[in-house]
């Protein structure tokens, strides 16, 4: 029909071109991403003929919606619109205002198709109940119908496609939007499996090129190395704590292998197979804090120019390792702290609420108990945090693992630089273990490393700064430079002299030199024979004379 002032005049209805339809459903399954399927679709319609208007409405929260702030209603959001508009001015395209959300208990036929997943169809607009508070509208557009089917993928519907035409909907044309809307329907559940499917490609993107980061920065140094009785101690802790969930706080100087210890407490855990990261906290401007742990929404901020997932969910279902915890700003303990207690976080621009399930291993340097008194941590964090307190020893108390450590960093320096391994000599390890080093095993490390890249004539001395000697430790023998005979049978004629000297040159029985030597007697007495020591005449002033 035609309107002309108030008189409706009907023509008979131009017919929807079929022989169109198999190209525009080839064109829609060609698009990747869902605007583009669903402009394609409207596009599509909207070249009909007597097509006023055409619209889409899909079935999903606010979350999903771009033009919505996120609600968790399940609502049709109005999602793309297209037409021809007689009124100069005019711009169908806006997927805003008041049909933008529809609810679905609505009384609109609009709700009532999504929820019956059947289709309505309407001859004669002017008449029917649901537009009748529209008649300047109708008159002015000089719409006559409306149609409108369900797009149902297997049997869930996903959506509302609707067209109002200036002619009756007839057999053909509601056929004609039927098939459409079914091929429509399919378009659009590829285009969201597409979307989730690049954006779980994109995340694990983000968590290789992390993980890939953590194996450059871990380099030789990825295991912990030593026998002494501090470390034993410390690595019976990693075994008990790992199989449990509960919060490490790893205390120590810089340099100990706080974060080695870290790996080891993951890598022993049930979230093995789950990533380990970590975040330095004392590497992170202040502002970027919260952008750092929980990520952040495009446009958040002036430089968020995409969508960035934070730490806290990269380590979801893992483990978070929180270096250097003392420098976290009081403003974003609070926000931590939820997260420990309830697992939830918003990212920095958007308001959903996700949950994670990560297990944090904390570290510091920094005595955590001096800043809750000195009121630069909150305790409440920092009971939180050290549910199991495990503490690093320095370096200088675990002296007898130099010797092994200085030999793997040796070995590994070597072939990082591509040079030939050089020695380390007994002189220098000795010279190593007197040190104090109060860098820790960093310090060893690049002490280690400049030392091999100055190595000459395969002979390596550490550069160390000369200082108070400490008492050092045993070097294990297989550890030291091979030691000629000559020299090694001087050695040991001065020691068997030096404990023969202690006893006042007694061998045998109790306090005797073989039992301070741990030789049996027979044993003793010949080495002394064989190496020439003899019990020096005493050449002292006689008193009795």
């Amino acid at each position: 029909m035609k309107i002309h002032g108030s008189v409706v005049k009907f023509q008979h209805p131009l017919p929807m071109d079929i022989t169109m339809l198999p190209s525009i459903i080839l064109a829609i399954a060609e698009q990747r991403s869902l605007d583009a399927v669903l402009d394609s679709i409207i596009q599509a319609i909207v070249q009909q003929p007597e097509v006023g208007l055409a619209r889409i409405w899909l079935k999903e929260n606010g979350f999903s919606c771009p033009a919505c702030d996120g609600t968790p209603e399940v609502a049709l959001h109005l999602r793309a619109s297209g037409g021809t508009p007689l009124e100069a001015g005019v711009d169908w395209h806006y997927t805003t205002g008041r049909f933008h959300t529809v609810p679905l208990d609505s009384k609109l036929k609009i709700a009532q198709i999504a929820g019956t997943g059947r289709g309505v169809r309407i001859d004669d607009l002017a008449a029917d109940s649901q537009w009748v508070g529209e008649p300047d509208w109708i008159r002015r557009e000089q719409l006559v119908s409306f149609a409108a089917h369900p797009m149902v993928f297997h049997g869930e519907v996903l959506g509302v496609l609707a067209v109002f035409r200036r002619v009756i909907a007839d057999d053909a044309c509601w056929e004609w939007l039927r098939v459409l809307a079914d091929a429509a329907a399919v378009a659009v559940a590829n285009a969201r499996a597409f979307e989730a499917a690049e954006k779980l490609q994109k995340e694990l993107q983000l968590e290789r090129d992390y993980l890939r980061e953590e194996v450059r920065e871990v380099g030789s140094f990825g295991e912990i190395l030593g026998n002494s009785a501090a470390l034993q101690r410390v690595l019976r802790q990693v075994e008990m704590v790992a199989a449990t969930e509960a919060t490490v706080l790893i205390l120590g100087e810089s340099g100990t292998g706080k974060e080695l210890v870290a790996r080891a407490i993951h890598q022993r855990s049930a979230r093995a197979r789950k990533p380990l990261v970590k975040v330095n906290c004392g590497s992170i401007p202040h502002e970027l804090f919260e952008s750092e742990f929980f990520g952040h929404v495009r446009g958040a901020f002036t430089s968020a120019v995409s969508d960035r997932l934070g730490r806290f969910q990269l380590a979801d279902g893992g483990t978070l390792f929180l270096d250097e915890a003392g420098e976290i700003p009081m403003d974003l303990q609070a926000k931590l702290l939820r997260v420990l207690q309830e697992g939830e976080f918003e990212r920095v621009g958007e308001n959903v609420t996700r949950k994670v399930d990560v297990r944090v291993v904390a570290a510091t340097n920094r005595d955590l108990k001096e800043e809750v008194a000195k009121g630069r941590f909150r305790l409440d964090l920092y009971y939180r945090l050290a549910v199991f307190p495990l503490e690093m020893p320095p370096l200088r108390d675990r002296r007898e693992d130099i010797p092994e450590l200085a030999a793997q960093f040796v070995r590994h320096a070597a072939a990082r630089f591509h040079v030939a391994e050089p020695r380390l000599s007994h002189r220098e390890l000795q010279r190593a273990m007197r040190y104090d080093w109060p860098g820790n095993i960093r310090e060893l490390q690049n002490a280690v490393d400049r030392a091999v890249i100055l190595a000459r004539d395969g002979r390596l001395e550490l550069d160390l700064p000369d200082g108070p000697a400490a008492e050092p430790a045993r070097i294990p023998l297989e550890l030291a430079d091979v030691v000629p005979e000559p020299r090694w049978r001087e050695m040991e004629k001065a020691n068997l002299t030096a404990a023969l000297r202690r006893t006042n040159f007694r061998v045998s029985g109790p306090g005797g030199a073989a039992e301070l030597l741990e030789l049996h007697p027979a044993t003793l007495s010949s080495r002394m024979k064989a190496l020439g020591i003899r019990r020096q005449p005493d050449r002292s002033p006689n008193p009795g004379l």
